[in-house]
């Protein structure tokens, strides 16, 4: 028996949703009919940033409905008489050019009500308005999303008749997607790094108080944020941590923060020929300096800066144990939102220190098969 026929969840990781998506929304776009998702998953875990992506990447709309927090004429609109007659006025929010492109996302259905739910029907059935003349546009593709029964959020029962019109997904989180995703969107490197050294605490919701801060991923980037905002101030990033994480986790990170910052030596390392290259032995503080390189590598938007730092970035992971040399280069190689992927393969691979590099490591590699 396969894994795919034991899978009784349908579990897919966030990079399957991002394609399952970005697919749904291509097909759309050239008017064939696809149909419409529902993902299920942990509160915080990034299902509507997953709908958002796509929408940038594809350069499209996306309309946003929080279902939870909508009456049934928030959906279907307010009538009013002209001339005897009553009229349905559609609300603002839907799209109504027929040539425009885009996803309408339904957050949190599985939180509505049930007369909420059978407003949104129409839509995801005939894509239409009951009692009013609105289509919704051809290029739209329609995506849902709900929290899981079992994590104690608020969870209505769905009706089989709205179910069945839905492909039904279970959304799980994977370190390696978050850590990929962390990296792009300059996600502060003493999170990416607590996370690699305590990776069950990425998304971790036993023995937490679920009514206040817990860690998930939502919760994390809020700490990269408040480093950002806070870094300054130890005392009050300490609560602000304490808040987003709660206090359990919250005293684990701060304590990992303190080695993080001091590396301020990585960019000496990454920018001067004649810095030493120190390893540390602990694992923490090498997942913390590893954490940095990857930060640090490509945030300076100058080829030659960048074309520096690689030359010592080899001179890093060199040193680093196998295990380590290759994560970090794998990292590296999805760039940054100022580098995009395939730049940064090419900063990475089209050097003669990246040829001595795959032969030495050759088998890590195999997965990486890029024509530049």
């Amino acid at each position: 028996m396969d894994n795919m026929s034991i899978n009784m969840h349908n579990l897919i990781s966030t990079k399957d949703a991002f394609d399952i998506i970005e697919t749904m929304a291509k097909s759309r776009i050239i008017g064939l009919d696809t149909g419409a998702m529902l993902c299920r998953g942990n509160p915080g875990i990034g299902k509507s940033s997953i709908v958002r992506q796509v929408a940038k990447a594809l350069n499209i709309g996306c309309v946003e409905i929080h279902l939870a927090q909508l009456d049934r004429v928030d959906i279907c609109g307010l009538p009013s008489v002209e001339n005897g007659t009553t009229k349905w006025n559609i609300p603002q929010f839907w799209p109504t050019d027929p040539e425009s492109k885009g996803i309408v996302f339904f957050d949190e259905i599985t939180s509505a009500s049930p007369d909420v739910q059978v407003a949104a029907y129409s839509i995801i059935l005939d894509r239409a308005i009951p009692n009013t003349n609105y289509k919704l546009p051809d290029g739209w593709s329609i995506v849902a999303a709900g929290n899981l029964a079992t994590d104690h959020a608020v969870v209505k029962s769905m009706s089989s008749a709205l179910a069945n019109r839905f492909m039904h997904f279970e959304l799980e989180v994977s370190n390696k997607d978050w850590e990929i995703w962390a990296v792009i969107n300059d996600i502060h490197p003493a999170v990416t790094g607590y996370i690699n050294y305590r990776p069950n605490n990425l998304l971790n919701m036993d023995k937490q108080n679920l009514e206040q801060g817990w860690p998930s991923p939502r919760s994390w980037e809020g700490v990269s944020k408040a480093i950002r905002d806070f870094g300054s101030n130890e005392y009050l990033l300490q609560k602000v941590v304490y808040g987003l994480v709660g206090p359990g986790v919250g005293v684990e990170f701060m304590a990992f923060y303190k080695l993080a910052t001091q590396f301020d030596d990585v960019l000496n390392m990454l920018t001067n020929p004649n810095a030493e290259i120190v390893i540390p032995s602990e694992a923490d503080r090498r997942y913390a300096l590893c954490s940095s390189v990857a930060y640090l590598l490509f945030n300076k938007n100058d080829e030659e800066e960048i074309k520096k730092r690689i030359t010592g970035f080899y001179r890093i992971v060199n040193m680093l144990s196998p295990d380590f040399a290759t994560a970090l280069v794998k990292l590296c190689m999805n760039g940054n939102k100022s580098v995009n992927k395939l730049m940064a393969m090419r900063y990475i691979m089209m050097t003669p220190e990246y040829a001595d590099f795959s032969k030495k490591y050759e088998n890590a590699f195999e997965d990486v098969n890029v024509k530049l």
